[in-house]
């Protein structure tokens, strides 16, 4: 009979320590200050509510490939962060779209008023923030994304085929790098928190 803990299913749960959760998180995200912006309070306050979806940016490293000899000796080259993207629900009066609309034209307006490439402010990039949560709470892991500003606002299909369903948009964000802080057990989501502290009760 193998003895190797790796066929252990003890050892694999007390490893596992029950997971990490797709569905425990919270998204954050800070209101430019500037160009009429963070005159939009409803952004900042229900972003956490309403981004249904997103995820933990990826990144790479890219390789240099330097010949010598009739070989090629990898060097590391530079790190590159993929585009970040979210879903929203759509809310009735469509608070979130309008202030994602308003935001992209802040950027580039389309009467030519605005082009952010003609600024030396930088007024139209934020911080969003990726906390993944333990099932009490406590936030497992924090990610910044640092000058995160929109690029693209997906189409809304509408039909007279559809029913039974709330309506959803994609933002895509681009962003100059993540950080990501080691916060195991640091902090806590409140919400999750009390509803965790009455359950037990």
């Amino acid at each position: 009979m193998a003895t190797d803990s790796f066929f252990n299913v003890s050892a694999f749960r007390k490893a596992l320590q029950s997971g990490a959760k797709p569905n425990l998180f919270k998204m954050s995200l800070t209101i430019p200050t500037g160009r009429g912006i963070d005159d939009d309070s409803f952004l900042g306050t229900n972003f956490n509510a309403l981004c249904k979806s997103g995820a933990i940016p990826g990144f790479t490293v890219g390789v240099i490939e330097v010949p010598f000899r009739g070989r090629r000796i990898k060097v590391p080259g530079d790190r590159t962060y993929a585009e970040w993207t979210a879903t929203i629900v759509n809310d009735q009066n469509q608070n979130m779209r309008k202030a994602f609309d308003r935001w992209l034209k802040s950027i580039n307006n389309p009467d030519g008023t605005v082009d952010p490439r003609t600024s030396a402010a930088d007024d139209y990039r934020t911080t969003i923030t990726i906390q993944h949560l333990k099932t009490n709470g406590n936030i497992s892991r924090q990610y910044t994304l640092e000058d995160a500003f929109p690029t693209d606002v997906s189409a809304i299909d509408l039909s007279y085929d559809t029913t039974d369903a709330i309506q959803e948009f994609t933002v895509t964000f681009q962003y100059h790098y993540v950080t990501a802080g080691d916060t195991v057990d640091a902090g806590a989501d409140a919400s999750l928190a009390s509803e965790a502290t009455s359950s037990a009760a």
